[in-house]
């Protein structure tokens, strides 16, 4: 099907819109549910967990949510420690809440600033109240994009809370 225009290659495909704006199963629909859903911990063969939190922006804070089974030796009442491998005053990842879920598990609500683009890996450790030895590592994996390349769709779990200034002069 020729359009008129110089270059179509258009074969005469259309496009359907749902009638209704951000219908059920579109990706733009974002029930209440979906803004309390949790990103799963993966288990790893060391015995820690992995958090795959998707696509995110260069100097921008995300705030992440992410749930871990219930680990016996570690209790339910977790709290994570301060980290000491940042050599910046204000740490990249900081666990803010992790309550403990009623089926089981903890349920860890984080803030992440990303500060430059690739596959980057950020380390938590958790600990339980009452035994500090017991010790839990979590890494999160991000692709973080440059932040002039557009816009990536969060997964459930992670949510914008805005973007970085750039402290550098």
């Amino acid at each position: 099907m020729a359009t008129g225009r110089k270059g179509s290659t258009s074969k005469g495909g259309s496009v359907r819109f749902p009638d209704d704006e951000g219908a059920e199963g579109s990706p733009v629909h974002r029930n209440d549910k979906a803004k309390e859903q949790a990103i799963p911990a993966l288990l790893e063969p060391d015995g820690n967990f992995l958090v795959k939190v998707g696509f995110l922006r260069a100097q921008h804070r995300y705030e992440i949510i992410f749930t871990l089974p219930e680990v016996p030796t570690l209790g339910k009442d977790v709290c994570s420690l301060p980290s000491n491998s940042s050599p910046t005053p204000r740490p990249l990842l900081k666990v803010n809440r992790s309550p403990p879920l009623p089926e089981g598990g903890v349920k860890v609500t984080c803030e992440y600033t990303t500060r430059q683009e690739g596959v980057l890996q950020e380390e938590l450790t958790l600990v339980s109240r009452g035994k500090k030895e017991q010790r839990l590592r979590v890494r999160l994996q991000a692709r973080v994009m440059e932040r002039h390349h557009g816009t990536p769709m969060l997964l459930e779990g992670v949510r914008c809370l805005g973007a970085e200034k750039d402290k550098r002069k």
